[in-house]
């Protein structure tokens, strides 16, 4: 294995929201105001970049680029790494877009399964990211695990084994999945690689079978809350833990009762922060209506966690 000399991920990591303007186009002039609310308001001292989380997926190759070049910049003394989300539908785009994250100055590059032409085994799998992580040898990299939107259920524990064997620069895993024994096992059989579980609402499980941090939308506009929550965890005050994922998971139903998803999460982002995102590019569509950030920022003040 080849041996990294930065610092293993830690602790939350923003998945962010693409800023967009008016006409669905990237709005690059506000990154640097989207980097001092995560470092000063929320606390947060790494991020994931184009991934899955808003509009990431439906960016063209060069847009994805620039938006991550942008992201680099203005991180650069604030944070502690930058994670580029690589994964594409073509493997070369992929692998282009791996190149330019190590030429630009990201600390390290994820990228899903394709989910279109599905890998038709694990070994499949990982020959397809070892391509990937193979045009950037310099950056640690993430499998991102996410069969809710890939579809691909392969284990981890049982792919991990092979990575470690066939990608030399295979850091850990971004876990975005609900099963809580294959993350376990992969922590445990594992623990010398990085293991960020995706799953915000069932964050305090993963922490107590040894998650080593977190990867989410939600600590865009939670960070703060779910810092207190890392904290408690690690000096073993449980009760402050559990009810602070309670409220947290109030939060959530809240949302998720009104049929809210991605695209709204990103309209919560900028009436919470102050910072306009803009819309949500098509396929993607928010049904936030002007009465809906009033009642978000109630029922957060309720819960304590704004």
């Amino acid at each position: 294995m080849m041996s990294f000399a930065g610092k293993k991920l830690r602790g939350l990591v923003a998945a962010t929201f693409t800023p967009m303007t008016v006409n669905s186009d990237v709005n690059l002039s506000i990154i640097q105001q989207y980097v001092d609310y995560l470092v000063h308001t929320q606390k947060i001292k790494n991020i994931f970049v184009n991934g899955t989380t808003g509009e990431g997926m439906s960016l063209s190759v060069q847009e994805r680029k620039k938006l991550a070049e942008e992201w680099v910049k203005h991180t650069r003394g604030k944070m502690d790494s930058v994670v580029v989300h690589v994964g594409c539908l073509s493997l070369e785009d992929s692998k282009d877009l791996a190149a330019h994250a190590a030429t630009c100055g990201a600390g390290a590059i994820s990228a899903v399964a394709p989910s279109f032409i599905k890998p038709s085994s694990p070994d499949a799998l990982v020959a397809y990211l070892k391509e990937v992580a193979s045009a950037a040898p310099s950056l640690p990299f993430y499998y991102y695990h996410i069969p809710s939107l890939t579809g691909i259920r392969y284990k981890v524990y049982d792919l991990v084994g092979r990575m470690q064997l066939h990608i030399p620069s295979f850091r850990g895993v971004k876990f975005s999945d609900m099963n809580l024994m294959d993350f376990s096992m992969c922590v445990h059989q594992y623990n010398q690689f990085d293991f960020l579980y995706g799953v915000d609402e069932q964050l305090l499980g993963a922490l107590a079978f040894g998650a080593h941090g977190a990867v989410g939308s939600t600590y865009n506009y939670m960070g703060s809350t779910t810092n207190k929550m890392l904290k408690a965890f690690e000096e073993g005050n449980l009760k402050e833990a559990r009810d602070l994922q309670y409220k947290m998971q109030e939060f959530l139903t809240f949302v998720f009762a009104l049929d809210w998803g991605l695209p709204e999460f990103k309209n919560i982002m900028s009436h919470v922060s102050g910072i306009d995102l803009g819309p949500p590019r098509l396929p993607l569509f928010s049904s936030f209506k002007p009465e809906h950030p009033e009642k978000v920022k109630a029922e957060m003040k309720r819960l304590g966690i704004l």
